[in-house]
């Protein structure tokens, strides 16, 4: 690859993006709301990801697109706001990256589109462990962006013959004070996370991920599952399933602090399996849900 456009850069993901990507030697533009002034890219463009025009000057010399600017959450702005934005960005990104001549695409989607992280009301998955075909249950507008996402992934994949991984990721943050608040949050109380089934993914193997998938030929389009092999917690998956999701139809085995989603095609396709573990000692489960 000559050159991968990031949008979202300045992000906690697209910063380690643009680490990996300078490690490798490979040319970086980055499209950003505002330039902080220190990130590892050769191209930087100040612009919004749903302005076609800022988009087309941030592709300058790219060959491939690594999409993650978008609304993270649909609990600070207007439903019908975080829905447009992210939608549209993901449409004018992949659009522009199409028409100019880019063939390899990956955006981030969320875990947040099988519908329980947002919703309004508890909801559970039909069985676990949940995979990319678990029938949707979205009631909140992040959650359907993300669905209609995934969904012009595979139109641009037919329109322009690109290939397009839409990676599902779980809760993403870095081995640090973050990332160790909520584990230790969610030990004294793991319903915290159960609507996130427990799942998360170190920022540094979400990069790495989202590099793995520019190397799938296309054209096509995939969504895949990516999170850490361990939940987030130290009790035991089968009977925080019991106590949290008692409906959810048990399809395999899943011992220990197996978290109960399939990461079988983050493996096939992408070779992908999370390396940055937290280092969490298993134990019963002892806190009231």
């Amino acid at each position: 690859m000559r050159r991968v456009l990031v949008t979202g850069a300045a992000g906690r993901i697209g910063r380690v993006v643009l680490d990996l990507l300078a490690a490798r030697g490979t040319s970086v533009g980055a499209l950003v709301l505002e330039d902080p002034g220190d990130l590892a890219a050769d191209l930087v463009v100040e612009g919004d990801a749903t302005d076609p025009k800022a988009v087309r000057a941030a592709l300058a010399g790219a060959d491939a697109v690594i999409h993650l600017a978008a609304i993270p959450t649909p609990e600070r702005l207007p439903a019908e706001q975080v829905f447009a934005v992210n939608t549209q960005s993901t449409f004018t990104v992949l659009e522009q990256a199409g028409l100019a001549g880019v063939r390899r695409a990956c955006l981030a989607s969320s875990q947040a589109a099988i519908g329980l992280p947002f919703a309004a009301r508890e909801l559970h998955p039909a069985y676990v462990p949940v995979d990319e075909e678990l029938p949707g249950q979205a009631e909140d507008p992040y959650a359907l962006s993300k669905l209609a996402d995934e969904l012009t992934a595979r139109m641009m994949a037919r329109r322009h013959g690109m290939s397009v991984v839409a990676l599902r990721l779980p809760y993403v943050g870095g081995v640090d004070e973050r990332l160790g608040r909520f584990a230790a949050q969610c030990a004294a109380d793991p319903g915290l996370h159960a609507r996130g089934l427990w799942a998360y993914l170190d920022t540094r193997d979400a990069a790495r991920a989202c590099l793995l998938a520019l190397e799938v030929p296309g054209p096509g389009a995939h969504v895949v599952n990516v999170a850490a092999p361990e939940s987030l917690v130290p009790q035991p998956t089968e009977e925080l399933l019991r106590r949290y999701h008692p409906e959810a139809e048990v399809r395999s085995p899943l011992p220990g602090r197996t978290v109960p989603v399939d990461l079988s095609a983050a493996t096939s396709l992408l070779g992908f399996t999370a390396e940055h573990l937290l280092p969490i000692e298993p134990l019963g489960v002892r806190a009231s849900g």
